[in-house]
């Protein structure tokens, strides 16, 4: 099991913090929320998609983190990756969904997802500028 920080770095501001935001996510929701608490994150900062972005089940969760926890993050061992490979990994996590539960639909392709992901950056970071 690893637990991965993205290197989007998405500028917003949330509340009175402006900052670049990537993306904290693992292997398994259970990893992350240990790994999330070690780094200090609250569990209130969880995110999932909201219902109208993502059909269910959601695979995008995550936590977002500033520069600064991203680097506490690597320091503590989650592995860097590019915001490209989180989206190929949540693809994936999609496909072994489907697998694992019959009667989904089809899992969407990899460059779907990748727009998918990237829409789902975007609306969340209109919502915390908005």
């Amino acid at each position: 099991m690893t637990v991965y920080v993205d290197d989007l770095r998405l500028p917003a501001r949330v509340a009175r913090l402006n900052a670049r935001w990537s993306h904290l996510t693992a292997d398994t929701e259970q990893e992350l929320h240990q790994f999330a608490a070690r780094l200090g994150l609250r569990r209130a900062w969880f995110q999932t998609c909201k219902a109208k972005l993502c059909r269910p089940p959601c695979v995008h969760w995550h936590y977002d983190v500033t520069d600064t926890k991203r680097a506490e993050a690597i320091r503590l061992g989650a592995k860097p990756i590019t915001w490209r490979e989180a989206g190929r990994m949540m693809a994936a996590r999609r496909k072994t969904d489907h697998a694992e539960q019959p009667g989904l639909e089809p899992a969407e392709p990899a460059d779907d997802q990748l727009a998918h992901w990237a829409e789902h950056q975007d609306h969340a970071a209109g919502a915390e500028r908005g």
